[in-house]
């Protein structure tokens, strides 16, 4: 049995990391409230921008467009497809990166040409240690999201569906059910699926008419990658609040483990204490009795 000196130094050591996990908890709380803040203000533009292009595709049934373009004609093992995975740059937050990289991995193992945009370190980290090859990894974006780097990666991935680099384009992130709950979804980015045209409408339905001046052309070129932006910044702020609440989870299951610890420990080190003082009183009397039949 452990004495009393090293079972007091456990104590000590286990209630140090405990502020620590208290501080994460604090800082964790303090990043997912102004990220939350910053999405909000955000999301009515890019919701509008995401309605304009629902529109759009609901109008333009026959649209010929590079972004609405299926690639029917390629056969399905030539087809390259894109995967934007959205991790952290830490850990300490529970399954969240795992999660994610287990879905990324299970869709690429379903085509056989495949490229990877890696937005997060731990990501990079895992995907090299696979000797999986990445096509691109956007720094200092999971712990920084902004309309900025969002931006940067949307040019980057719709140069690469232009080109003809890639085929088809998915996201891979997090989103916050609740304050208890977070899901990873794999989102279709590109290309748009132009919407078959509603005819059982009734004729007493106020049909609205569509004019895109100067083209059809023009209106979707500069739309589409506004609102593919808006996703994608709606994607990486979410994948934060994500990681931010995971982690707040994460360490507060670590608090109340220490609690946990910290109480068997002081129970131990009670019966330790008083199992010592008894020794030691029994070994006084045990002295005295001695002492006075001599």
């Amino acid at each position: 049995m452990a004495n009393t000196k090293e079972i007091k130094d456990r104590i000590n050591s286990i209630k140090q990391t405990q502020k620590i996990t208290n501080a994460m908890y604090l800082i964790s709380s303090t990043k997912l409230q102004k990220a939350k803040k910053d999405l909000e203000k955000t999301e009515p533009y890019f919701f509008g921008m995401q309605a304009m292009v629902e529109r759009l595709q609901r109008h333009l049934p026959d649209i010929k467009n590079p972004y609405f373009e299926d690639f029917s004609d390629i056969p399905e093992d030539e087809k390259t497809y894109g995967f934007l995975v959205v991790t952290a740059d830490k850990g300490l937050a529970g399954s969240y990166n795992h999660n994610v990289l287990k879905m990324t991995e299970e869709e690429m193992a379903k085509h056989k040409k495949t490229k990877l945009f890696v937005v997060g370190e731990l990501g990079r980290q895992y995907f090299e240690s696979k000797h999986i090859p990445i096509e691109e990894q956007f720094h200092y974006t999971a712990q920084n999201p902004s309309l900025h780097r969002a931006r940067m990666i949307s040019l980057r991935t719709l140069e690469m569906f232009t080109s003809g680099e890639i085929n088809t384009l998915h996201i891979v992130y997090t989103v916050m059910v609740n304050s208890m709950e977070t899901e990873t979804i794999l989102q279709p980015l590109l290309p748009l699926k132009a919407s078959i045209p509603d005819i059982s409408l009734p004729m007493d339905v106020y049909r609205e008419e569509f004019m895109l001046e100067p083209s059809p052309d023009a209106v979707i070129n500069a739309v589409v990658p506004n609102c593919n932006t808006g996703y994608i910044y709606s994607a990486l702020v979410e994948s934060f609040c994500s990681e931010q609440n995971a982690r707040m989870q994460a360490m507060q299951a670590a608090n109340k483990a220490a609690n946990d610890i910290l109480h068997d420990l002081n129970i131990r080190y009670n019966r330790v204490r008083q199992a010592v003082i008894t020794q030691e009183i029994t070994e006084v009397c045990a002295g005295a009795k001695a002492q006075r039949s001599g």
